[in-house]
């Protein structure tokens, strides 16, 4: 491939915590096309979630699976994702035969230069021909191929020390309706008790959570299902959510997760 049989300047972001791994693909891409743009090259789901709330979407983005933080899945429960993706990946044969059956592109490390040029002229294609790609759809597939098999093997937390009135109590996972992060986290219980945590990140509780029960809402809340009475939409697509036995506290949750909101309710 040479710039002259580009179709146009493409905008690329990559998601990679291998130092050596991304400067390689930068290169080759730099190769095949010195007019391919990059955005940003990222190194963990924590900086690829909060550069995606801040920027607009890339033409293609080029992800990892496996993460210093987790796995790249992860992200894609977070955020609505409509740009086409090109996993970067030394899965198993299970893993590549779900990308096939949900048409994404996947690169075998040590990535070899002739399958990067065909990963790009195949998006080539499908934007000169205006092919709208169901990107989010595709995503919502290879997630129910993978991520089931993941958390078979993985435990989550049943319970979570908190700091009562001069001592520690217990709070088993079923009875908390969300954790909030003001200058420290507070887990609030479904009938409306609030106590403060020893944890330090929200995202550090989302990989403790069952995902079929939490959900992500924005930056400072981990919400669970069974606490939501119901939502509202703005005029804005954004939507507040309103919580049993809690009136006077709305969770609000941006235009751009309310679809993934909406498909986690079911």
């Amino acid at each position: 491939m040479t710039p002259e049989t580009l179709l146009y300047t493409m905008k690329a972001v990559i998601i990679e915590d291998e130092p050596l791994v991304a400067k390689d693909l930068r290169h080759l891409l730099n190769q095949i096309d010195a007019g391919i743009e990059i955005l940003s090259v990222l190194d963990s789901l924590e900086s690829a979630e909060a550069w995606f709330w801040a920027n607009p979407e890339p033409d293609v983005l080029f992800c990892d699976i496996q993460l210093s933080d987790g796995v790249s899945f992860d992200l894609f429960k977070r955020i609505e994702v409509a740009c086409p993706v090109i996993f970067t990946t030394a899965y198993d044969e299970y893993a590549l035969r779900a990308f096939k059956l949900n048409s994404l592109d996947y690169l075998l490390k040590p990535i070899d230069r002739e399958e990067l040029e065909a990963a790009l002229s195949k998006f080539q294609r499908w934007k000169a021909q205006n092919i709208t790609l169901d990107v989010q759809s595709q995503l919502a597939g290879l997630l129910r191929d993978i991520v089931p098999h993941a958390q078979a093997q993985k435990r989550f937390k049943e319970r979570f020390l908190v700091h009562g009135k001069g001592t520690m109590l217990l709070i088993p996972a079923e009875e908390v309706a969300l954790f909030q992060k003001e200058e420290v986290i507070f887990l609030t219980t479904l009938d409306g008790k609030r106590f403060l945590t020893d944890y330090n990140t929200i995202e550090e509780l989302e990989e403790l959570v069952n995902p079929a029960e939490f959900f992500r809402a924005n930056r400072q809340t981990l919400l669970r299902i069974s606490a939501i009475a119901g939502f509202r939409a703005d005029f804005t697509g954004k939507l507040h959510i309103g919580l049993k036995n809690m009136p006077q506290i709305t969770v609000d949750i941006s235009r751009e997760k309310a679809g993934a909101f909406k498909r986690w309710l079911g």
